[in-house]
């Protein structure tokens, strides 16, 4: 790797940026690695290089690659961060110190595990920045595992799966998220990742292409028609997922169906649902099979319209269409979402909700075990969207009960809930609610308190809240009625 091909990668993203600052970057960071190596025999600074080349691919801006060529320079050379801040101004310091705080993420045990846990959580609060340069870091670490002893090889595959690929869910990052699993599959996994990569890559890579074209010449011609411009790709599910759905859905290979999709990307958001019409038009849909994403999207911003039809010879054909900007969302999640709202002239950048949450959390418990269990708890799960009878969507978490979504809605809601309407039918209050639900909440009027039972199947952090809060007060006025004069 070289600087010259960071620079170009980057200009192609940033057109007109100045640069200098990245050739600095790697000059100091030469000179300070000088001499290293790493375990592979390779000159240390290629470690850097490659961080900031992957970085430079996931659309990060001027500072993060920056930070990405000098984030090992305090910790690994006799530099200082103060020479960084010096040398290259505060924004980028801060990124590496950052990086810095958060220092070797290892799993030993479950303690480490859990402190490991805690770092990633408040450098996220801070500055999302970090962690993604923690994660393009971790990935060129990955492609060089073949350099370690096998024992290593193993915890940090592990480590990776346990630590770093949930979180990449959340930020939606796919390319790295799929990247780290499919690389640590391979070393946890290994006659599992040979079987199935012949399967997948050979046995039925010829069907899969005969097929696609066979879609294309159909569809090809109809879009035409309509007026719509487009692109059309396969998007391959990769090894580890079908691995995880095997093992779920205990089914063999060959019963897995959507091991590929076919991808069309259009350029606006009245195409892609034209494009919809145009391929339903086409093939019969499958039932329960359509998500609308554009108009809901996921926690992690991602967006776009999945359809699954019965396609040509009658085979489950899955279609995602999306726009350019939405796609490459999906690929680089929140880092691409950042660079397209600076493109457009917004350096403002919202805080996920999810982050938000987290930063509640760390308020209120300051013990490791505890704040862990609570954001694995919180944030770390499925995540569902329901509808109010006005038809605004409220995100859950999975196995959401109404009474969660009636404190979502609004506290006093919640605190009169007497039962729950969903889609159209009564039901109970501790139901687990799924995802597309219409939920309406029936209120008693002279209901004082919530009921405390209902803690013994809330999943949301604000319904436990309000619930543990309001049971208090209702505790307190009975007893006031048999002891007067307690003061409130």
């Amino acid at each position: 790797m070289t600087i010259e091909r960071i620079i170009q990668k980057f200009k192609e993203n940033h057109p007109g940026e100045d640069t200098t600052v990245l050739s600095l970057a790697f000059e100091f960071a030469s000179v300070a690695h000088a001499n290293q190596k790493r375990q592979s025999g390779e000159s240390y600074i290629q470690h850097p290089l490659h961080t900031a080349y992957i970085l430079t691919e996931i659309k990060a801006d001027l500072a993060t690659v920056a930070a990405g060529l000098l984030h090992d320079v305090p910790e690994d050379t006799d530099r200082t961060l103060e020479d960084i801040k010096i040398l290259f101004g505060p924004d980028i310091a801060m990124l590496v110190e950052g990086i810095t705080k958060l220092g070797k993420i290892k799993y030993r045990g479950v303690e480490r595990y859990r402190e490991n846990l805690k770092k990633m959580f408040l450098a996220m609060s801070s500055d999302l920045r970090v962690i993604f340069i923690k994660f393009c870091d971790r990935l060129n670490n990955l492609r060089t595992l073949e350099s370690l002893p096998p024992e290593k090889q193993k915890r940090i595959a592990q480590e990776t799966l346990e630590i770093y690929v949930p979180i990449a869910s959340l930020l939606g990052i796919s390319r790295l998220k799929w990247q780290m699993e499919d690389i640590c599959f391979k070393f946890l996994y290994p006659e599992e990742y040979q079987e199935l990569e012949y399967k997948y890559e050979v046995e039925k890579k010829v069907e899969r292409n005969r097929f696609f074209q066979k879609v294309k010449s159909i569809l090809n011609p109809k879009l035409m028609e309509a007026g719509i411009q487009y692109t059309i790709e396969v998007r391959f599910k990769h090894l580890y997922s079908i691995y995880l759905k095997m093992q779920k859905k205990e089914r063999k290979f060959n019963e897995i169906y959507d091991v590929f999709a076919l991808r069309l990307i259009v350029p606006t958001i009245d195409d892609c649902y034209k494009s919809l019409g145009v391929i339903h038009t086409l093939w019969k849909p499958w039932p329960n099979r359509f998500k609308d994403y554009i108009a809901v999207p996921k926690p992690n911003g991602y967006r776009s319209l999945h359809t699954t039809v019965f396609g040509p010879e009658g085979k489950a054909t899955e279609f995602q269409i999306r726009t350019q900007e939405m796609h490459e969302e999906s690929i680089y999640g929140l880092a691409a979402h950042w660079y397209y709202k600076i493109q457009k002239g917004s350096e403002s950048y919202k805080t996920p909700g999810w982050v938000e949450e987290i930063l509640d959390i760390q308020k209120e418990i300051s013990n490791t075990n505890e704040l862990v269990k609570k954001i694995k708890l919180n944030i770390f799960q499925d995540r569902i969207f329901v509808f109010s009878p006005r038809g605004d969507v409220f995100e859950l978490p999975e196995h959401a009960t109404p009474i969660d979504f009636a404190y979502a809605v609004h506290t006093n809601i919640g605190n009169k809930a007497a039962g729950a309407i969903i889609n159209d039918k009564f039901g109970s209050l501790d139901q687990k609610l799924k995802n597309g639900d219409f939920v309406e909440i029936v209120t008693e009027k002279n209901r004082p308190y919530p009921n405390r039972d209902w803690l013994k199947f809330v999943k949301t952090k604000r319904a436990r809240d309000h619930i543990k809060q309001f049971a208090k007060k209702s505790t307190l006025e009975n007893i006031r009625k048999f002891i007067p004069g307690i003061k409130k």
